[in-house]
């Protein structure tokens, strides 16, 4: 249930804030993926129930945390507006930032990302449909999807490592979450190297990178803390003068005796 209150955390911190910005939008798109995959496998592997029940869970809380995500996300700079002034956002952006192929889950609209979940779905209960009588080839299937869900769920942290580096604030990541991250996956490297029973390579792997990408985390929170890092532009000497006694920086006066001409040269008397 930790992971469930840690994200319940999440949701109401943002919709008291009216903000999500800081949080990464791809953490929901991680899990939501993730569960999906896991929900499909369990009839290939009909692994514990309660992890199917668990699952089952954590979509729904997902779908929430996207929902009110995806309401209180920081609208777009406008002209005058904070993003207007000159290499504003440049540090926020830095070279981390890359054009992801036809904007995926960077849409404006709401609707795109309900209709890729929506896609996955009916993919993923096509296939089901059509592979099951296949013994053979279900088999593999199945076996296929549950490493899928299981690497694409390693990889959780790092859209959050990657905002908050960005950014240099842990501003938006509740430290509920963070901790029930550390915690869940410090128990469950635990387990993975500690259970009587076969534990496949590939579960060792994934669960020792993701608990790694935790701890850095928890080491950018101790750098960056959560407050937000402010970007100030600095203005040339002479434009500041300028402003300090009034005048706009670019400001002209043409005599009356003198105007320009087409090519911003004064006429000849």
């Amino acid at each position: 249930m930790s992971p469930i209150i840690s994200y319940g955390d999440q949701i109401v911190a943002m919709h008291r804030s009216k903000t999500s910005a800081g949080f990464s939008l791809d953490i929901p798109l991680i899990m939501l993926v993730a569960s999906f995959l896991r929900i499909f496998y369990w009839p290939g592997a009909r692994f514990d129930s309660s992890l199917l029940v668990q699952s089952l869970i954590m979509v729904v809380v997902q779908m929430m945390l996207l929902k009110i995500a995806l309401e209180h996300r920081p609208l777009p700079a406008t002209k005058g507006g904070e993003g207007s002034a000159p290499f504003a956002g440049i540090e926020r952006e830095g070279s981390l930032s890359f054009q992801r192929p036809y904007n995926f889950w960077r849409w404006r609209s709401h609707k795109p990302y309900w209709h890729f979940l929506s896609y996955l779905v009916g993919g993923l209960v096509i296939c089901q449909l059509i592979l099951r009588p296949m013994e053979p080839l279900y088999s593999a299937y199945s076996v296929f999807i549950g490493y899928l869900g299981l690497s694409i769920e390693a990889t959780l942290p790092i859209p959050q490592l990657l905002s908050n580096a960005q950014s240099q604030s842990c501003k938006g990541f509740r430290l509920s979450v963070l901790a029930s991250w550390i915690g869940g996956d410090a128990m469950k490297v635990f387990w993975f190297f500690t259970s009587t029973s076969a534990i496949p390579a590939a579960f060792k792997v994934c669960g020792c990178f993701q608990a790694a990408c935790d701890c850095l985390l928890g080491v950018q929170y101790l750098m960056y803390g959560a407050e937000d890092k402010e970007v100030v532009l600095k203005e040339h000497a002479l434009e500041d003068a300028h402003w300090a006694r009034g005048q706009r920086p670019h400001a002209r006066t043409i005599s009356s005796s003198k105007r320009a001409n087409g090519f911003g040269e004064p006429e000849s008397e």
